[in-house]
């Protein structure tokens, strides 16, 4: 009955939205892009692996959990070598970026959680187990499975801060659905109790930790390499993940900054593709140098122009900012400063560079929780944003000791991807032999 109507209200929402949507296609690549594969056409290349060998389906919505699943993709791969594993993302940057990971032949876009999309999917696929990363519920895509009895793991579960009102507030409607699922491995305690108090069988709930602890960058990216080589003499300021206005409180900081160290530069990461326009015009209304990292693509390598003190690089690209916080004397990370939940501290945490993030971390409050403790991250407003960066910057020895400090609580929490493995290994039984 909840189905019933769950499907009705989703009917209605497309069909009452349909002239926005229209309209989107018409005038948005990114809206238009995988529609066809959204509305349930499998793509050929998909459309016979499940009778070709036993099939493993993992979900990972967008970037972060693309990147947070890419160790556990390998080693998914390497420990159930008879399977055939996939991988499905929802936004077209996850797609680009996992497409980038695991090779194009195994990710596509997945599908509406219309009941036909979902069933071709199925039916193509016939997975033997459905993985989703963090808390993506779809009734029509869980009850396939259910229907079918494939197993459901959810891996890397959290349900933040802001979101838990709504999921508690509709409880009850969550209860038959949640309380099928098989497997839910947390990122920390309280993610737990959250699943718990939702109607998760308590039982098949476990804290596994969070696997972006274990993300390690895979290599050094172009825009690092190009970076390192003509940034020779300046220290680098890494700004990732920054979401709207965020942008503009650094660059109102930035002639603080300069003041206090003129030999700087600063790498600015927007978190959103779709964002590298209105940040490239407002560094065009600056009155401060700047270039494209896009723009160094088009030029042969021994033809870029080395980077000047106080310029500003602005990183319009895709999955190199992890790599390029290596090169980081101090990194902030954005979506703190505004209530937006913050961005991962984690990846310039790898390299022990000290971190500087706003007050507004709900996402991931658990990690920056962990850090806070250690005194190995600064928290900023955006009054004091230019004093702390320039308080690290001065005091080096102190800035190496918090950096130092934050690699410690990065290596110390790692292990959720062998727990994660070794849960699958569990619902899997002994298929990974004989598959």
């Amino acid at each position: 009955m909840i189905l019933f109507f769950y499907n009705l209200a989703l009917l209605t929402a497309l069909l009452a939205g349909a002239p926005w949507w229209l309209w989107q296609m018409a005038t948005t690549q990114k809206y238009r892009e995988g529609l066809g594969a959204r509305l349930g056409r499998v793509p050929a290349e998909l459309a016979t692996l499940g009778r070709e060998r036993p099939l493993i389906w993992l979900h990972a919505v967008s970037v972060g959990e693309v990147l947070a699943a890419s160790r556990l993709v390998d080693e998914l791969d390497g420990a159930f070598p008879g399977f055939k594993l996939v991988i499905s993302t929802t936004t077209r940057t996850g797609q680009q970026l996992a497409r980038e990971r695991f090779g194009q032949s195994r990710v596509f876009y997945c599908p509406l959680d219309l009941p036909w999309a979902v069933r071709a999917y199925l039916n193509a696929l016939q997975p033997r187990l459905l993985v989703l990363a963090e808390t993506e519920f779809w009734p029509n895509l869980l009850n396939g499975c259910f229907r079918r009895s494939i197993p459901v793991a959810v891996v890397n579960a959290r349900i933040s801060d802001r979101s838990w009102p709504r999921y508690r507030l509709l409880r009850k409607l969550w209860r038959p659905i949640l309380g099928r699922l098989n497997c839910l491995l947390a990122q920390g305690e309280t993610d737990a109790e959250r699943l718990k108090a939702l109607g998760c069988p308590p039982e098949r709930v476990h804290v596994a930790g969070n696997l972006k602890f274990d993300v390690r960058v895979p290599g050094e990216a172009e825009a690092t390499f190009q970076l390192k080589a003509l940034s020779s003499g300046l220290r680098l300021i890494v700004a990732g993940s920054t979401l709207e206005g965020e942008e503009a409180a650094l660059l109102d900081a930035w002639p603080h900054l300069l003041e206090a160290n003129p030999q700087l530069a600063m790498v600015l990461a927007p978190r959103h593709p779709e964002r590298f326009g209105a940040v490239s015009s407002l560094l065009e209304r600056s009155a401060f140098s700047w270039v494209k990292r896009s723009d160094w693509r088009a030029q042969p390598s021994g033809s870029l122009k080395p980077l000047r003190p106080g310029e500003i690089v602005l990183l319009d690209t895709i999955g190199e900012l992890a790599s390029v916080y290596s090169l980081a004397v101090v990194a902030f990370v954005g979506g703190s400063l505004i209530p937006a939940g913050g961005h991962n501290p984690l990846e310039p945490a790898q390299f022990g560079v000290p971190i500087v993030m706003g007050p507004h971390s709900a996402n991931f409050r658990a990690i920056s929780d962990s850090l806070v403790a250690r005194d190995a991250i600064r928290i900023a407003t955006k009054e004091n944003l230019a004093a702390t960066l320039i308080d690290l910057l001065r005091n080096r020895a102190a800035a190496a000791a918090m950096g130092a400090r934050a690699h410690e609580v990065f290596s110390s929490q790692a292990g959720a991807t062998e727990r994660t493995v070794r849960a699958l290994r569990v619902l899997l039984g002994g298929e990974e032999q004989t598959g």
